[in-house]
Formats: structure tokens, C-alpha cells, sequence
């Protein structure tokens, strides 16, 4: 009893209340220009707190020897019981029980209620675009819930699923090599798996690939995180062709991992692997290598063009100006390429050297939105022609209340909706005014389905289901899927959605609304 009233106790308890008070000040001030910022500042103050701490408890509390064993073993044993298990799109690091037992859930077997279903056959879908026209979608999930018709232990990769007709296929992280696996949708059956060796891992980002496959007739196009652009037969996961884009261009693997879901697009395949650079510069004489262009039936090159950079995001193929482009981000750049030959029709300066992954979102016949997170915002651009043949973008206003980091908006009815540094949000096309915020559901994907869009939430992995407007968000329903952080893209088929993590997939059969009388 003595040696606990000899303790020193006054310094810890200041230290404790000042770090307190430092973490409230921290979670109100609204200073931020993005959460991420919040979030490192939050996790220094509880670091630097905690050390402080062990710091006077150890050495100047004068504590007995005993209660710091103790202090000491529970350290110890928090870190035996837990693990480390990435981070948050937010930058909150997670933990999880070492010894937790894991197990796959059977398929229940069942089918879709709709006689046809089309096709979704790569990343944000069949138009490229995260919009669908249909089904129409029934909105009382309490009444008609939706039902998990299977769902079963996958890699980890970021990946999403692309369908065409009954096969559903992803890649998955699998050893030391990355997979390319095909699915029946309708059961979860491994139909084939195709490996090539490759492994990419960090802390942070977490293990896998991070594209999703494309199909297109009987062949799938497949980029893995370092840079194995492969062909593969549909039918048996038989290798056509293979490039290693990596020692095409001359560059090594990005911080990031090779992230460009591959576009198909005139014969041509078509993905990022940046040029060679130094300390993040450009190598003055290396070869343009931003943007490479493969003819889809052989793997040969085609074209290189470009001397950017890479970023994260994929290509994609816009109608702006009366011409036909290839628009993307590099880093600290947009670029846009003549699809043909891959010549450089405009540049844009864009953004800070940080990840930029969220899809362009072309407005009328001439403008394109872009948003990127980590402060950058959104801004209209209006395409014109300029000089030389090529065209000059033009800005018409810009704001940092909207920043998509790695979700992918949507346009409906003049209105951008979507994830906005981790809180739903409606952006005014006209003048760029964020119109609301609504729920924060995390850096999880969405899709827009007719008139209601499905959004993951990033933290646990509930599919939500809105129907937003330009005066609300009008969350209708939520249905647990996953319990664990989801990044992934969704994948719709008729009523039935492909989900993913990077340890589970499942498909989910949703209600649909009854036809008119």
C-alpha cells in the first residue's frame, strides 16, 4: 500500500488530460482539407501520448517493479492476441483476433428470378461507367430482403468481378503467384484458376492484385499488381498471351501496385505503366511509355505514347469535342491520347503527387469532371479545339468540398452523387456547389442502378440502398454482407450482385420491384 502512495502519479495525469483534450480539439476542429489529414494528426497525439506515458510509468512514476511487469505483460499480450490488419481508407489502422477462427459458408444454392441477365463484363461495368439502366430494384428490403445465394473464401486482392453469362471471374492473390479464377455465379463453383507468378504486399495497401478482369468474346484480360498484362481462353483459363508492361516501358513496380483495369477498346488492349522516372521525375531521355496499347488478339505492341508518371486509375474512352480520347490520370497530370495512335490531344496540371484513382466523368458533348481526394477536389474542365490539332481544356469552376478518393461517382440528371471523402454527397454540375452530405459510409464502392444507387460501406461491408436526389440522400435499407473492411467494385447481373473483399466473395440476390399493371 505504501510503495502504491509513493507513486508519482501528478505527471501521468497531466500528460493523460492533455492528450485527452488534445485528441477532442483534433476531432472537432473542422480545419482539415481532407480526413486523412485528421486521421495522421489523431494518431500522432494518441502516439506521442502513449509513449509519454510509458515514458513516466517505467522510469519516472516511481511505480513497483511489479505493476510495471504487469503494464509491461498486457503490452505483450495485446499484441499475442491481436494482429495488425491494415488500414482504413482513412488512414485508421485495424486489429484483429490472431487466433480467430475463420470458416467458408456453402452455397445455398438458388437462382436468378430473371429469365435473361446482362452481361457486366468489366470494371464499372458495360459502359465503363458505374451506372446501369436496370433492373428495376424493389426498395422494401424489410418485406423482400435480399438473399445470399452463396458465399465462400476468396484471395486477397482488391479486385472486382466481371460476369458474362453464368461465369463470374476475379483475381486473387494465391501463394506466391496471382490467380485469375472463373466462377459459376449461380453456385461458386470453381469452374478453372490460372496462375502466373507475382506477389505484391505492403502494409498499408494491403496483398493482391487491385484490377478487374476483362472479358470480350472469348478471351480474358487480366492486369496483375505487377504488371502481367495476360490473355486467357474463357472457356478453360488456357493462356493466349502475356506482356510484362513493367519491362515494356523500362519501370519498375509502383509504391501502389500496377492498378490499371485493362480497357479493350478497337482491337486494341490498352493499360498505364507510366514512363521511367527519377525521384518521381520524368528520365529526360526515356522512351514514351505512359500509356501502352497491345493488339488484343497476338499481345504485340501496338503503341507507347506519353511521357507521364503513373497514377492509379485505368483508361477510359470519352466522346469530348467532337473526338474520340483516351482520358486518364498521371501523376500530377490528366492526360488525354488519340485512341489510334496514342498521340497526346491535351494535358492538364492536376493534383499533388498523391494517388489518383477515381474515373473521369464526361458532361454533355465538351466538359469532363475529374475529382481526386488528399485536398484536391473536383473540377469542370471544357474541352475546345486549340492548336496544332490538339485541344486545350479550359477550367470552369473547381471546388474542394467534393473529393472522391478512390470511389467512383456518377452523373444522373445534371447531379454528381457519390462518396466524398467518406461521406455520401451531392455535387450541383452546374456550379459545383455540394448540395448535401449525408451518410458516412467509409471508401467503399457504389453503383447507380436506375433511379437507386447500391453503396458499400468501406467499415463493416453493409450494402446500402439510396435513392438519392439533389435534396437528400434518402437511405432506404442496409443489408449486412461482410464484416471487414470492403474496397472492392460491385458487379450487377441482372438481380444478382457480385460482392468481394479480400478474404470473402458472395452473391446476392436482390428484390426486384413487381412489374406495372
Amino acid at each position: 500500500m505504501g510503495a502504491a502512495q509513493n507513486i508519482r502519479w501528478r505527471p501521468g495525469i497531466v500528460i493523460a488530460l492533455a492528450g485527452a483534450a488534445a485528441v477532442a480539439i483534433l476531432r472537432v476542429l473542422d480545419v482539415w482539407p481532407y480526413e486523412q489529414m485528421r486521421s495522421l494528426w489523431l494518431l500522432g497525439t494518441i502516439a506521442g501520448s502513449a509513449l509519454l506515458l510509458l515514458v513516466w510509468w517505467f522510469f519516472l512514476a516511481r511505480a513497483p517493479r511489479a505493476a510495471r511487469v504487469a503494464t509491461l505483460a498486457a503490452i505483450v499480450a495485446f499484441f499475442v492476441v491481436f494482429k495488425y490488419r491494415g488500414m482504413t481508407g482513412d488512414f485508421i489502422p485495424l486489429f484483429e483476433l490472431r487466433f480467430a477462427k475463420r470458416t467458408a459458408t456453402a452455397a445455398h444454392g438458388g437462382k436468378s428470378a430473371m429469365s435473361t441477365r446482362a452481361d457486366f463484363p468489366q470494371a464499372f461495368g458495360p459502359d465503363r461507367d458505374a451506372r446501369l439502366d436496370g433492373p428495376a430494384l424493389d426498395s422494401d428490403w424489410a418485406a423482400h430482403p435480399p438473399q445470399v445465394l452463396w458465399r465462400q473464401k476468396v484471395g486477397a486482392a482488391w479486385s472486382g468481378f466481371a460476369i458474362t453469362g453464368d461465369r463470374a471471374l476475379t483475381m486473387e492473390q494465391d501463394g506466391e503467384d496471382e490467380a485469375v479464377t472463373c466462377r459459376a455465379i449461380s453456385t461458386g463453383a470453381e469452374l478453372w484458376r490460372s496462375t502466373s507468378p507475382g506477389h505484391y504486399a505492403t502494409e498499408i495497401a494491403g496483398e493482391g492484385p487491385r484490377t478487374t478482369p476483362t472479358v470480350h468474346g472469348s478471351h480474358v484480360l487480366t492486369l496483375g499488381a505487377t504488371g502481367m498484362l495476360r490473355c486467357l481462353d474463357l472457356a478453360t483459363g488456357k493462356k493466349i498471351w502475356s506482356r510484362d508492361i513493367a519491362a515494356d516501358a523500362g519501370v519498375t513496380v509502383p509504391v501502389w501496385g500496377f492498378s490499371s483495369s485493362p480497357l479493350l477498346h478497337d482491337g486494341k488492349v490498352i493499360v498505364s505503366a507510366g514512363c521511367k522516372t527519377d525521384d518521381g521525375k520524368p528520365v529526360a531521355d526515356a522512351p514514351a511509355s505512359s500509356l501502352l496499347a497491345y493488339d488484343a488478339a497476338t499481345g504485340e505492341p501496338v503503341w507507347k505514347a506519353g511521357t507521364r508518371p503513373i497514377n492509379y486509375s485505368s483508361p477510359f474512352v470519352l466522346g469530348l469535342a467532337g473526338r474520340e480520347q483516351l482520358v486518364m490520370f498521371n501523376s500530377e497530370a490528366i492526360t488525354a491520347h488519340d485512341p489510334a495512335t496514342g498521340e497526346v490531344l491535351w494535358e492538364q496540371a492536376w493534383g499533388k503527387g498523391m494517388p489518383h484513382v477515381a474515373r473521369p466523368i464526361p458532361v454533355g458533348s465538351n466538359r469532363v469532371l475529374f475529382s481526386s481526394g488528399y485536398g484536391v477536389g473536383s473540377a469542370l474542365f471544357e474541352i475546345a479545339p486549340g492548336t496544332d490539332g490538339r485541344l486545350a481544356p479550359t477550367e470552369v469552376w473547381k471546388t474542394i468540398k467534393f473529393q472522391a478518393k478512390f470511389s467512383n461517382p456518377v452523373e444522373r440528371g445534371g447531379f454528381v452523387y457519390g462518396v466524398s471523402d467518406g461521406m455520401f454527397a451531392c455535387l450541383d454540375l452546374k456550379d459545383g456547389r455540394v448540395l448535401w452530405k449525408g451518410g458516412r459510409y467509409g471508401h467503399g464502392q457504389g453503383l447507380l442502378v436506375g433511379e437507386h444507387y447500391l453503396q458499400m460501406t468501406e467499415i463493416p461491408g453493409d450494402l446500402v440502398l439510396l435513392q438519392p436526389t439533389p435534396k437528400e440522400p434518402n437511405e432506404l435499407a442496409r443489408f449486412r454482407v461482410f464484416d471487414e473492411k470492403t474496397w472492392n467494385p460491385l458487379a450487377l447481373s441482372g438481380d444478382l450482385l457480385l460482392v468481394r473483399n479480400d478474404r470473402e466473395a458472395a452473391c446476392i440476390r436482390l428484390p426486384l420491384a413487381k412489374p406495372a399493371k
